[in-house]
């Protein structure tokens, strides 16, 4: 049996712009399901070294969960790029200043570290509020599955 590869027409014919409402999602669950999105892994054509994800909106940014203690507790690192510039803040203390990129960070966590995974966060839109700019590319709401907490 062989493996389907899909070709450009079918990815460009393929493409979506989805829209995921952040409010009250955990932090892990919507970086995975928008990982998901990105690489393509939810349709049949799906082929590993192209393309053929979909674009994903990200609203509501700052009302993302953290479960348990992780908010005061786990530290949220980044580098400067001087020597000696690595810094460190609390979970909470990153999502007050700026969410977008915790939620970026997280979810290219989950990306191929490749230049594929790059352009594939590239479709990627973050915003802090529940307003976007993307409303011309008529976008399909979608759901992320709740978890138990």
């Amino acid at each position: 049996m062989k493996s389907h590869i899909a070709t450009p027409d079918e990815i460009k014919s393929t493409h979506k712009v989805h829209l995921i409402d952040a409010n009250g999602v955990v932090l892990g669950r919507l970086a995975s399901e928008a990982a998901k999105l990105l690489t393509g892994k939810h349709k049949p054509i799906y082929t590993p070294f192209l393309d053929t994800g979909d674009h994903v909106i990200i609203i509501n940014a700052d009302k993302v969960k953290l479960t348990g203690d992780k908010a005061n507790k786990k530290p949220y690192r980044y580098h400067t790029l001087y020597p000696g510039g690595l810094k460190s803040q609390p979970y909470r203390i990153a999502m007050d200043e700026k969410p977008e990129k915790v939620l970026m960070k997280a979810i290219w966590g989950m990306l191929p570290k490749t230049r594929l995974g790059r352009k594939m966060l590239t479709k990627l839109r973050v915003y802090r509020g529940d307003r976007h700019p993307h409303a011309g590319q008529m976008p399909v709401s979608y759901t992320v599955a709740s978890s138990r907490y």
